[in-house]
């Protein structure tokens, strides 16, 4: 029996991690993809429909891309945090890369410090959306509260420059992954509690701080 048992516990080990090799790989791939995708939006402020074109330079657009990106790895929380952060500069620096070659030099220093901050909480969030109760609700709380606020800000701030169609879009699907969140995910009051709080607060934070953010840069 005692040897057994032993046998056991390597296999169950070996499970509950995932080896720094294909940790690494999945790290090039979401970086790789993301710097792309990152190429590809200075295209878009280009040639998307003035209604569709603040997708290109939106932080809801871009958190789309780094969920996207990271979700598509199904990689573990850990790994997920350190995903969010690279996709986040990678986007940055493939936009900022291409415009440049582009013949439109531009600096987005400021985003990659964003970047940085905000990209591991994005990976993570991604990463959780897919699991059931308080991580769920987490999950949720971030991304929809990432487009719920810039949608407010969107409209209430910019939106007669940029047209409000695009903003309109952000705000249905952050209040759609909220509902659809809540209708799967998580079961108890305090949990859908957590859902709905959680999504107003960082939609809160999210509208005023990027207000202040404005102010200073522009």
């Amino acid at each position: 029996m005692a040897a057994s048992k032993q046998d056991v516990r390597p296999t169950s080990i070996q499970t509950e991690t995932t080896p720094p090799n294909r940790v690494l790989r999945q790290l090039l791939v979401v970086a790789g993809l993301s710097l792309v995708l990152g190429a590809a939006t200075s295209f878009a402020q280009t040639f998307l429909p003035d209604a569709l074109r603040p997708f290109a330079n939106s932080a809801s657009g871009w958190t789309l891309l780094t969920a996207g990106a990271v979700a598509a790895s199904h990689a573990r929380t850990r790994p997920s945090a350190v995903f969010g952060a690279a996709s986040f500069v990678a986007l940055v620096l493939g936009y900022q890369f291409t415009s440049t070659l582009r013949g439109f030099p531009t600096s987005e220093t400021l985003f990659l410090v964003i970047g940085v901050i905000v990209g591991p909480f994005v990976g993570v969030a991604a990463s959780w959306l897919r699991h059931a109760g308080a991580r769920a609700a987490i999950g949720c709380g971030v991304l929809s509260g990432i487009a719920l606020g810039e949608g407010a800000y969107g409209l209430i701030q910019i939106s007669a420059t940029t047209g409000w169609i695009y903003w309109t879009l952000v705000t249905i699907a952050g209040l759609a992954l909220l509902v659809a969140t809540l209708l799967r995910g998580p079961r108890t009051p305090r949990a859908r509690l957590l859902t709905v709080g959680l999504t107003a607060l960082v939609a809160v934070s999210f509208f005023f701080s990027y207000t202040t953010i404005g102010q200073l840069v522009f």
